[in-house]
């Protein structure tokens, strides 16, 4: 998927640096890492980096943290809560987008390739731009909307299997492995919303003390920014919380049928 990544005239050299692992290492992993500083004007390029096995974490974050603090201060990616929490981690591990920190270096064979998420502008090596998609998940306007006064000293209550329908929505940490791994999402981001936005959504349109389902709908009721969706399942593949944005979509799809009967 790296290849998305780049301007069409750009091309990624395979000869970049080589740092060696120090000590006496027995068990040594090699990883390819992209790199991309805008600032110095150089094309993009592949530095490889062995990693003493013996004397890193299990995760491939482990290793990153690793490389950086060891090997090459300059080498820049994000990371904040360690515990698949946060979704800061996000990157393309090995062809398959996910969360360095929950992806066991042992689960990978061979040398580990590392790029930033596809089809997103990156600021520098594994960091991608986020701004369109926040953008696009402000424009859902994710938060509860009402008509009526909120209950005098009382939240919004809500029955035990109204709060069930949220499941496999609210945990979504907009992380983008599945908007980036959505090949619509990576010839429409403009205008196609995506799976994780869409999913988003319908976390509003599902809860029950939103009163703003018509307007939410509403705004939904375009052909790219619901309708490019083929579900090809790539974004319920790659998703670090096992949750199906597909399934999300195509409840999407099936209001805005019944709303048009």
């Amino acid at each position: 998927m790296a290849e998305f990544l780049l301007p069409p005239n750009s091309k990624i050299k395979n000869n970049g640096k080589t740092h060696k692992a120090t000590g006496d290492a027995k068990r040594i992993k090699t990883f390819k890492i992209y790199r991309f500083d805008p600032d110095s004007g150089e094309n993009p390029r592949y530095d490889t980096f062995e990693v003493n096995l013996d004397e890193c974490g299990p995760m491939v974050l482990d290793a990153l943290i690793k490389m950086k603090a060891e090997q090459d201060s300059t080498l820049t990616f994000r990371r904040s809560c360690r515990e698949g929490i946060c979704g800061s981690c996000s990157m393309n591990i090995d062809g398959k987008n996910g969360l360095a920190c929950t992806t066991a270096i042992e689960d990978i064979k061979g040398d580990i390739r590392i790029t930033p998420l596809p089809a997103m502008d990156v600021i520098k090596d594994l960091v991608p731009d986020f701004t369109h998609f926040y953008a696009q998940y402000a424009s859902i306007k994710p938060w509860l909307q009402t008509v009526t006064p909120a209950p005098a000293g009382k939240e919004r209550l809500q029955s035990p299997d109204d709060r069930a329908k949220l499941d496999g929505l609210y945990e979504c940490i907009l992380c983008a492995c599945c908007s980036t791994s959505c090949p619509s999402y990576w010839w429409n981001s403009d205008k196609f919303l995506g799976p994780a936005i869409l999913l988003q959504a319908y976390r509003w349109l599902a809860d029950s003390r939103d009163e703003m389902t018509g307007e939410r709908l509403d705004e939904l009721e375009d052909p790219f920014r619901l309708y490019r969706c083929h579900t090809i399942m790539n974004c319920a593949n790659v998703c670090p919380k096992g949750l199906n944005p597909a399934k999300a979509i195509a409840e999407i799809k099936k209001l805005q049928f019944e709303r048009a009967q």
